[in-house]
């Protein structure tokens, strides 16, 4: 798949376009939103992914369609467990409610442009190195683990980056929030505000989810384009989706159990993709390994959609049992 300049120059001015247009309306005019313009945006939102998505068809088949739609379904899934994490970052700095948007959304821009950095750099090593993607599945055979395991508890402390505990050490700060600016002046000192903290940690976070759902997407397409629109799709409607869900996320109960099938899923694809493509001496003499199944475009999307639906339905079925035995 060849992407030329003019369509990258395009699609990140794209991206930036919208991103800018959205910050500077909401710091201009910070409130709560809406439960019809959170579902408004998130609509436009998913409506320009599928657009693209078909876009994409049209101008480079429909494989490639299938990919990155596979991939933005993906980070969107990976998403909803970030924005369990972002709801303890903001009890954690009593983050007023009208100021929340700006913080997730600055939050946001600040691992877009993190992400594409890693999105560059493993382009760049699986291109050099076939055997990166024995790597990236087996990190993510056992993030897939770790996940399954791990058990969200409502009352769970938010425990800062180091980064965040180092920036509060390091740089005079107040604990009184001045709107949504990020330093203040006060007493002929420039003191860092608590947004500016909340920033940091919303972005470095971010950051760390990213280094689980990047190598994911890469297993379900190797195409840098796809795999970075695929990113900036799934982050646009993050705010909204923080704002829709709230509490609705304490009864995705099978949430974990489900991004890790789903995480394990992707990672077995990427190590038969790997030894079907082998060149390490030490792996079948260095020779491919023909029984390895190289799971076709159309499959993979419909695991993940049959993955995605079954976590939810089972989840719903799980409320409405406890309701009944309540």
């Amino acid at each position: 798949m060849y992407v030329d300049p003019v369509t990258w120059t395009v699609s990140m001015i794209a991206v930036v376009a919208v991103l800018a247009f959205d910050l500077q309306r909401i710091m201009r005019h910070p409130h709560v939103p809406s439960a019809k313009e959170n579902w408004s945006a998130l609509a436009i939102y998913s409506g320009a992914a599928a657009l693209f998505g078909a876009w994409i068809a049209v101008a480079y088949g429909g494989q490639h369609s299938m990919e990155f739609i596979g991939g933005w379904l993906t980070e969107k899934s990976l998403s909803v467990d970030n924005l369990f994490v972002f709801l303890i970052i903001m009890a954690r700095f009593a983050v007023p409610r009208q100021y929340q948007q700006t913080a997730l959304l600055v939050g946001i821009i600040l691992s877009l442009v993190l992400r594409t950095g890693f999105i560059l750099a493993g382009a760049a090593a699986i291109s050099a190195f076939s055997w990166v993607f024995y790597l990236f599945g087996l990190f993510l055979l056992w993030t897939a683990w770790k996940v399954g395991r791990e058990k969200r508890e409502a009352g769970e402390e938010y425990q800062p980056p180091r980064m965040v505990t180092l920036v509060q050490r390091v740089l005079p700060s107040t604990d009184q929030y001045h709107g949504t600016k990020m330093t203040v002046v006060a007493g002929g000192r420039r003191l860092a505000t608590p947004m500016l903290m909340v920033l940091v940690a919303i972005g470095l976070t971010d950051v760390m989810f990213a280094v689980d759902s990047v190598p994911a997407v890469f297993g379900i397409t190797q195409e840098p384009y796809l795999v970075l629109m695929a990113n900036a799709f799934a982050l646009m409607g993050l705010r909204q989706l923080y704002f829709l869900l709230g509490d609705l996320l304490n009864r995705l109960v099978y949430l974990n159990a489900g991004l890790g099938v789903l995480l394990g899923f992707i990672g077995a694809k990427l190590v038969l993709h790997a030894l079907a493509e082998n060149d390490l001496p030490f792996v079948n003499g260095g020779e491919h390994v023909t029984w390895a199944p190289d799971i076709p475009s159309w499959l993979g999307l419909v695991a993940i959609v049959v993955i995605l639906g079954v976590t939810v339905l089972a989840s719903s079925w799980r409320q409405r049992r406890d309701r009944q035995e309540a």
